[in-house]
C-alpha cells in the first residue's frame, strides 16, 4: 500500500485497504475484480436466472419431502436475510427461521423479525448465547487488541445454521449473502477468517480461561464435515433473482411493517458501535466504503451519492453515537477511561495467537486443485 492517500475513480475504495492497487485510469483492483468475478451473476439474463431458481426450488422441495422443513434461513432483522425469508415462502418452500441472540439485538431488529415470522406464518428458532459467556469472550478479544471482534458473531451464526440444518435433516441453508450488495472482496486487514474456532478458543483461554458452553463454534474441520460429508449447502439464494436493495426495502416496509437501519448490519447495537466507532477510531477502517463500493459497481448507487454518504460520521447523529457508547460501557462494565485506553492501544494480528489460518488455506488449496482437475477432464 502506498503512503500517499488515494481513492478509486470508479468506486470509493481507498488506500486504507492494504493491498489496493490502481490501473492507469485510477480504477482499483477491488471493483475490477468484483466485476470480473460477479458480472455474470449480477447482470445475468433474467430468463436464465429464473430457470436456475426454478431448478433450485425443485431440488430443495424434492430433498425436503417428508421433512418438517425443507430449508433453514438465518434471520438477523436486516434487509437481506428478511427478503430471503419472504422469497422462500413465496416460492412455496417450508423454511425454519433461525436467529442467534448474543445479547446485542436492537429493539428494532427484534420487532422486524417478529413481524416477519408472524405475517409469513413460519416457525422461528432462537438460540440464546449465555450473556456472561459471550461478554467474557468479547472482553478477551478486546484484551487481545485484534480487529475482528465480530468474528464471534459471524462464527456463531454459521455454527448455529449448520447445527439446525443437521438436526432437521435439511441440506439447504438459504443465506442473505449476495453479489449485488456485498460481493466485493473484504480487504484482508479489515477482518479475519470466519471459520477460525481455534482462534476464538485460544483468545478465550489466554484472556480469561473461558470454556464454550452455549457458543456454537465451528472450525475448518466442522465446515468440511457439514459441506462435504453431510452435504449441507449454504446458498446465496439472492443471486438467483434480481435484487435491488432500495426496491426490496420499500416492499418490506409496505407489506411487513419493516423498519430500516441507517447502514448495513446496524440491526445489532454492538455491530453499529463497532463499525461506526471502534473500527474507524482504533483500526482506521470504515466499512461503509466497501458496502457503498459494491452498490456503485453493481449499478444500485452513483459514486456521487456514495461520496455524499461518506461525508458524515458512520452514525445517523452524534447523539445516537453517544447513546450507543453509554449503552456499550454499561453492558460491558467499562468506564470511559477503559474505552479510551483500548482505543489508544496498537492493533495485534489475529495469528499472533493460535489460529486455523494455515489449515484453512491448505484445505482451500486442495479443493481448488480438485476442482481444476475436474474441469479439465
Amino acid at each position: 500500500m502506498s503512503n500517499e492517500y488515494r481513492m478509486c475513480t470508479r468506486c470509493v475504495m481507498d488506500t486504507t485497504a492494504n493491498d489496493i492497487v490502481f490501473d492507469e485510469g485510477g480504477l482499483c483492483n477491488y471493483c475490477t475484480e468484483f466485476l470480473e468475478r460477479s458480472s455474470h451473476v449480477i447482470f445475468q439474463n433474467p430468463e436464465t436466472r429464473r430457470k436456475e431458481l426454478d431448478d433450485l426450488v425443485r431440488r430443495i422441495k424434492k430433498d425436503g419431502e417428508g421433512k418438517r422443513y425443507d430449508c433453514v434461513v438465518g434471520v438477523s432483522g436486516g434487509v437481506d436475510s428478511s427478503w430471503v425469508l419472504v422469497k422462500a415462502v413465496e416460492l412455496g418452500l417450508r423454511p425454519l427461521a433461525v436467529h442467534m441472540d448474543n445479547g446485542w439485538n436492537s429493539e428494532l431488529a427484534q420487532n422486524n423479525i417478529a413481524n416477519l415470522v408472524r405475517k409469513l406464518g413460519v416457525d422461528l428458532y432462537t438460540h440464546v448465547i449465555d450473556w456472561n459467556e459471550y461478554r467474557r469472550l468479547m472482553q478477551a478479544f478486546f484484551d487481545a487488541d485484534v480487529i475482528d471482534v465480530e468474528l464471534l458473531t459471524d462464527n456463531a451464526i454459521h455454527g448455529l445454521l449448520y447445527r439446525q440444518a443437521s438436526k432437521h435433516g435439511t441440506r439447504f441453508i438459504l443465506a442473505g449473502m449476495n453479489q449485488a450488495t456485498e460481493g466485493m472482496r473484504m480487504p484482508s486487514n479489515w477482518n479475519w477468517m470466519k471459520m477460525d474456532a481455534r482462534n476464538i478458543r485460544a483468545l478465550g483461554k489466554r484472556f480469561g480461561n473461558i470454556p464454550l458452553h452455549t457458543f456454537p463454534a465451528i472450525g475448518t474441520v466442522g465446515f468440511i464435515w457439514n459441506e462435504f460429508i453431510r452435504r449441507i449447502r449454504m446458498l446465496s439464494v439472492l443471486d438467483f433473482m434480481e435484487y435491488n436493495k432500495a426496491d426490496v426495502l420499500e416492499t418490506l416496509q409496505r407489506e411487513y411493517g419493516y423498519k430500516p437501519y441507517p447502514y448495513k448490519h446496524y440491526e445489532s447495537v454492538f455491530t453499529r458501535f463497532y463499525q461506526g466507532y471502534i473500527l474507524p477510531e482504533k483500526f482506521g477502517v470504515d466499512k461503509r466504503k466497501l458496502h457503498l463500493s459494491t452498490l456503485i459497481t453493481s449499478g444500485q448507487m452513483t459514486r456521487l451519492e456514495a461520496l455524499q454518504s461518506l461525508e458524515g460520521i458512520p452514525y445517523p447523529s452524534m447523539e445516537e453515537l453517544e447513546q450507543d457508547k453509554r449503552y456499550f460501557l454499561k453492558k460491558m462494565g467499562w468506564t470511559e477511561l477503559q474505552l479510551q485506553q483500548y482505543i489508544s492501544r496498537p492493533e495485534k494480528a489475529h495469528d499472533t495467537y493460535p489460529s486455523e489460518k494455515n489449515l484453512w488455506r491448505l484445505c482451500l488449496g486442495v479443493y481448488k486443485k480438485t476442482q481444476n482437475k475436474r474441469s479439465e477432464s
